[in-house]
């Protein structure tokens, strides 16, 4: 029985992240921008392909001229802005190699992890590449910058577009604990693109110094002892990428005998995120949906 938690724990894992990896810039852990040995002068790029949503967006919103090709992602299944751009992947699916290289691009865009076999497989055909990783704030605006310089365009809207995202002269906000999923309770620390968020917002994130043995950086995982111990003043609950009702997924915690017991819950403190924006940044309208809801509920909830 403990192995097959174990390995259902596991499984989970590797299935939210490699979800994540397919859609957004991977977020652990925490390493600067990653030009392969194909690197591109400033300004040189034309012809983009972006194997990631988070790229396709920032590509997109910088000079949507430059943008060839896509990753399949739900974030644009309703973007009538990204209809016409061929997909050259589709859910967890790896990259159509054959299709990017007939798009002919001079610069494509991946996600280390996810991306990095097909990515160094265009790097031995000679075109020219970019790894990414996002689980910060400040990489965010790095990989805008990067981006911003290879296709000769201005980063400075979009730049000033994040600002209009955080809040002002924040003081403390209430003790918060964010839970991903409830088989294992799942939390980020400070360490992830959720844990920083978090401190963007002055949340006291209950788990941003907690260590753990999960097989994904930036998470721990939490015995309901220790959620007890923790006993948050508000809880995030992260509607899972897989989908399911947001009733399903909190009255699936409502089930643990510890629930109740918590102060979030008995003030009726307890908010749904989605996962693209709070867990995986996804897209830049995920940040700022992200955003917004913390300011409504967590910046707002403080007493």
């Amino acid at each position: 029985m403990y192995n097959r938690r174990i390995l259902s724990a596991v499984a989970f894992l590797l299935s939210i992240f490699l979800i994540a990896c397919n859609t957004a810039t991977t977020q652990q852990p925490s390493a600067p921008l990653n030009p392969t040995s194909q690197p591109l002068t400033a300004a040189s790029a034309t012809r983009v392909v972006a194997l990631s949503s988070l790229a396709t967006d920032i590509i997109y919103n910088l000079d949507e001229t430059k943008l060839v090709g896509i990753t399949g992602s739900k974030l644009f299944n309703d973007d009538p802005r990204l209809n016409s751009l061929p997909r050259v992947s589709e859910g967890q699916s790896p990259p159509n190699l054959e299709k990017i290289i007939a798009l002919k691009p001079d610069l494509v865009i991946g996600a280390e992890g996810f991306s990095t076999q097909p990515i160094q497989r265009l790097q031995e055909l000679g075109i020219s590449t970019l790894l990414t990783k996002v689980n910060s704030w400040d990489s965010l605006e790095e990989l805008t910058q990067k981006l911003a310089q290879l296709i000769d365009a201005d980063p400075q809207p979009l730049l000033n577009r994040y600002k209009e995202f955080l809040p002002d002269n924040l003081t403390q906000s209430p003790s918060t604990l964010v839970l991903v999923s409830r088989q294992p309770i799942l939390a980020p620390n400070k360490n992830s693109w959720a844990g920083d968020l978090l401190t963007k917002f002055q949340a006291k994130n209950l788990a941003a110094e907690l260590q753990g043995q999960s097989p994904v950086g930036g998470y721990v995982t939490l015995s309901a002892e220790k959620v007890l111990e923790a006993n948050p003043e508000v809880i995030i609950v992260v509607n899972p990428p897989q989908g399911g009702s947001e009733q399903d997924v909190l009255d699936s915690f409502k089930k643990e005998p510890f629930w109740q017991q918590l102060q979030a819950t008995k003030n009726n403190r307890v908010y749904l995120f989605d996962y693209y924006g709070l867990v995986n940044p996804g897209s830049i309208n995920a940040i700022e949906k992200a955003c917004q809801q913390l300011k409504q509920d967590v910046v707002e909830a403080r007493g």
